[in-house]
């Protein structure tokens, strides 16, 4: 699709729109693509509808240690080929070419030697999710919300032993740098050294948009040749009446994708609280609006609002790596 276009729309978030179809909280919400598979399809046809070229399947908890906590570690092939199958269905219907990702979230396990969690472990974990996604019919992998280097590289193998394409995205939310002290010069670094490199790489979620943007340009500072993904949160998460919510507008929203684009990004999404109003802004934006130059910090600021800390995380400014979580 690249080599035909400038971008790709990918989608929004997942979590949110779920829990506004009635997703309770520390509910798995893999379970839904065999017990409310209707759901399922609505969340991929929601993106679709709003203009996205690209949506990630709802398996981001879907290896054996996350599923484990809802006793479902059995059950990988079963919900991941079931997320694919869903997005097959959703996107083949359409009558325009869009791309079916197969979204893979870190293991919830610290890896060895501060945790238990072995390299051999993770690429299995991996692997066993990469070939249910795989049979489903998924177009390609695309692993997210990754700290750890070590885990990065245990997807890559992965995804190779599965014979599939990948993608991957890192969160960069500890004052411009991964939980674990990966920095966009880092992680640009390994994937210029991964083989089989990944078709894309690049942050999703994190804090705001801003910060996000300003990793994105430290990818693009690096001169790398493989295309950067750029998936920003809709704004700032804020407690309101019990519930976590999101305060970018779509009209941030369509800023924070024209902004991604001159910052060289060419898959842009949205991820947590980005909703289907904020994707159509998105893309009316993208296809209406001129590029421009490389944008400053300054004009990132000014129309994204300001960064969550000084540091892009590439100084000496850089915190103590801690551990990670689930992507909210």
């Amino acid at each position: 699709m690249l080599d035909t276009r400038d971008w790709i729309l990918a989608d929004g978030a997942t979590g949110t729109n779920l829990f506004n179809m009635g997703l309770s909280s520390g509910d798995a919400p893999e379970l839904w693509n065999v017990d409310e598979q209707d759901k399922i399809r609505a969340l991929y046809q929601n993106a679709v509808d709003a203009g996205s070229d690209l949506f990630l399947t709802n398996s981001f908890g879907g290896n054996a240690s996350r599923l484990k906590l809802h006793d479902a570690q059995g059950r990988v092939g079963e919900l991941n080929r079931a997320a694919a199958e869903l997005g097959r269905e959703v996107a083949d219907k359409s009558d325009r070419d869009i791309i079916v990702a197969g979204s893979v979230g870190p293991t919830g396990e610290i890896m060895e030697p501060m945790g238990t969690l072995t390299y051999a472990g993770a690429v299995e974990m991996f692997q066993e999710q990469a070939e249910a996604l795989k049979a489903g019919g998924v177009d390609v992998l695309w692993v997210e919300t990754i700290s750890a280097p070590e885990e990065f590289k245990a997807a890559a193998e992965a995804f190779e032993n599965a014979g599939m394409p990948w993608c991957g995205t890192m969160s960069f939310d500890t004052a411009g740098r991964t939980m674990m002290g990966v920095t966009s010069t880092d992680l640009t670094d390994l994937v210029g050294k991964l083989s089989p490199a990944p078709l894309a790489f690049g942050a999703n979620c994190g804090v705001g948009a801003s910060d996000l943007l300003r990793t994105v340009l430290g990818f693009s500072a690096q001169g790398s040749n493989t295309p950067i993904i750029s998936k920003g949160n809709a704004g700032i998460p804020k407690y309101v009446d019990g519930h976590i919510h999101y305060d970018g507008t779509p009209e941030l929203m369509a800023d924070y994708a024209v902004l991604a684009r001159d910052c060289g990004a060419k898959i842009i999404g949205g991820c947590c609280g980005t909703m289907p109003e904020h994707l159509r802004a998105m893309r009316e934006a993208l296809e209406t609006r001129p590029a421009g130059g490389r944008p400053s910090l300054d004009t990132i600021a000014e129309k994204l609002g300001g960064f969550s800390s000084g540091s892009d995380g590439t100084d000496d400014a850089a915190p103590t790596p801690r551990r990670t979580r689930r992507r909210g």
